[in-house]
């Protein structure tokens, strides 16, 4: 009943990963009036968006939602306005965001960055997934658990790309929230004026209506 009636095969399913359909100027769209719509103050939902920007600055891919969502409510910030604010990271800003993020990062720990590092992060990281995973199943088998990759991926990848992210992602949410207030003030202000003059023309028709009714 529920099932899609044009079934997508793998290659589709990835492509539109990419690249959604109907491009990224409609998703773009809708997240923005998503944003606009949102209950909550201005500044709730600005830091909402903020939260989210900073967390696309983070390495923990896959898990963006839930540290978006458990930042939003430590800060009081609309929680819904966090998770779209995540979309600021997407296959088109991942690898400015992993560069900008790694070369502060081993800046900051005083490291020097290999120029030919950049590739292969979406490898990198499955790997250290895949091997997370193993592990987890060896501690009810009879396995051994081999940590030798997750420890070169935590030393060359992934904390300096948790202690670079920091600066640019402050810097990034702080613009994302003061652009945000006053767009989400304004549009909630005119939402308000058009519903206004719309009950007010809806009382004039009510008013209308009686005295046309009462013969006046």
């Amino acid at each position: 009943m529920f099932r899609r009636r044009d079934r997508r095969g793998l290659g589709r399913a990835v492509w539109e990963v990419i690249y959604p359909k109907g491009g990224w100027n409609r998703t773009y769209i809708y997240v923005k009036h998503r944003l606009q719509r949102l209950p909550g103050t201005p500044e709730q939902i600005a830091r909402g968006i903020a939260v989210g920007v900073f967390t696309a600055f983070s390495p923990f891919y896959g898990l963006h939602f839930i540290v978006a969502g458990l930042l939003a409510v430590l800060l009081r910030a609309n929680v819904l306005a966090s998770l779209l604010g995540t979309f600021f990271g997407n296959p088109l800003t991942y690898i400015p965001i992993g560069a900008a993020a790694l070369g502060t990062g081993y800046s900051l720990l005083g490291q020097r960055l290999d120029s030919e590092f950049h590739v292969g992060f979406g490898q990198m990281f499955l790997r250290a997934l895949s091997e997370l995973w193993y592990n987890f199943k060896a501690t009810f088998t009879v396995a051994h658990w081999d940590w030798t990759y997750l420890l070169e991926f935590w030393d060359t990848l992934f904390f300096p790309w948790l202690v670079g992210g920091l600066p640019p992602g402050i810097i990034s949410g702080l613009v994302a929230y003061y652009v945000s207030v006053p767009a989400i003030r304004a549009y909630k202000n005119r939402r308000k004026g058009l519903l206004a003059a719309k009950l007010a023309e809806l009382r004039k028709k009510a008013l209308l209506k009686r005295d046309k009714d009462s013969g006046i």
